[in-house]
Order: C-alpha cells, then structure tokens, then sequence
C-alpha cells in the first residue's frame, strides 16, 4: 500500500482559533481582545492556541493575511466578469466595495481599523498592512492604465482614498447613501480618464 502525501489542511483547532480571532477582532478591535478569551470561546487548550500561534501577534498576522485572502477573491472575481470596455473591472470592484459596506456586522475596513492600533511603521503588523495596500494601489494602477496610461497612478490612488473615505463613512452615516456616493464618485474618476485617453486618441 502506497502512503499518500501528508493532509495538508490546517487543522480544526486552527481553524476554529482563526475564525473566532478574525470574529471578535474585526467586531470588537485587536487589542480590546485578549488569547484566554479566544481559546476560551474556540474551545481549545492553551497548549493548543501556542502550538499553532507562538503569540498574540502571530495570530493578527494570520488574521489580516485571512482579510487579504477573501479580498482579493473579492477583487479576482470582479476583475473575471465582463470586460467590454476597460472601465468594467473597477466599477466591479467598486460594486463589490458598495456591497460590503451595507453588509450586516459592517465595521470598516480591516486593515485601516488594525493600522489605528498599531501605529508603529516598523511593527510586523504595520508591515502587513501596508503590504495589502500595496498590492490593492497596484492592481489598480493595472487596471486604471486600460481607461488611461499617462493618469494611471494617480488615478488609482485616487480611487484608494475614495474607497477608504467611503469606509469609515459607512459605519457613521446611511451605508446606503455611502455607497451610491461612493460609487458616483468612482464613475465620475472613470469618466473623466476615458474622455483623456478619447481626446488624446482622436487628437
């Protein structure tokens, strides 16, 4: 009988400890939040919390990176849908933003919220942050450089600060009136890049 390759999957204690963290952090703030009460509501032993997360701060680091998996699904899967014209992909992105906002347990963006708590630019957390905020401002730049090369960057942080303003609107104001502001403000970007790039194609 031939062993197979070894079960790569995390284990159910990690999960369970991943899932609760990425719950009480997200709802309630990193460091409002402490391991006993964790390991306590993930129902496992401290033994176990330890084995899979050495400290308090691997298991952020493990969370944020959870946060940067779903988005970039999230941003994947728009960027995947009909693509006619170029603008298609960042109103779907955009769309995806809108929906997340008027979600139910809402709380702002996970990444903006952990940056408030850990100012420190050197702190492995910061790093994290800034890494998926790079990798977001990049895959617009992309994105923004097929309505209009020359404003590409620009243009996508742009789009950045729109998104991180709509944000922490959301939790203050009507989600529903953020959202189409938002997106208002987005079609408006795109609009105004498309009519550069037209002029300049036609000059």
């Amino acid at each position: 009988m031939t062993r197979g390759k070894p079960d790569a999957r995390p284990s159910e204690a990690r999960l369970r400890l991943l899932n609760t963290a990425t719950r009480l952090f997200y709802s309630e703030g990193i460091h409002s939040v402490g391991i006993d009460r964790i390991i306590a509501e993930a129902k496992v032993t401290r033994a176990t919390f330890y084995r899979h997360f050495p400290s308090k701060d691997d298991l952020i680091l493990a969370y944020l990176r959870e946060v940067h998996k779903m988005e970039r699904s999230t941003v994947d899967a728009a960027i995947a849908t009909d693509d006619s014209s170029p603008a298609d992909p960042l109103l779907a992105i955009a769309g995806s933003i809108a929906q997340n906002i008027q979600s139910p347990g809402f709380r702002g963006c996970a990444f903006l919220n952990a940056a408030a708590e850990y100012p420190a630019t050197e702190h492995p957390v910061r790093q994290e942050i800034i890494a998926h905020r790079q990798w977001f401002l990049d895959t617009l730049s992309t994105l923004m450089g097929r309505v209009h090369q020359e404003t590409a960057d620009p243009a996508a942080r742009h789009f950045v600060m729109l998104r991180d303003g709509a944000m922490a609107a959301g939790c203050l104001f009507d989600p529903a009136l953020v959202s189409e502001t938002f997106l208002r403000g987005v079609e408006g970007l795109l609009l105004i890049n498309a009519e550069r790039q037209s002029t300049e194609s036609a000059g």
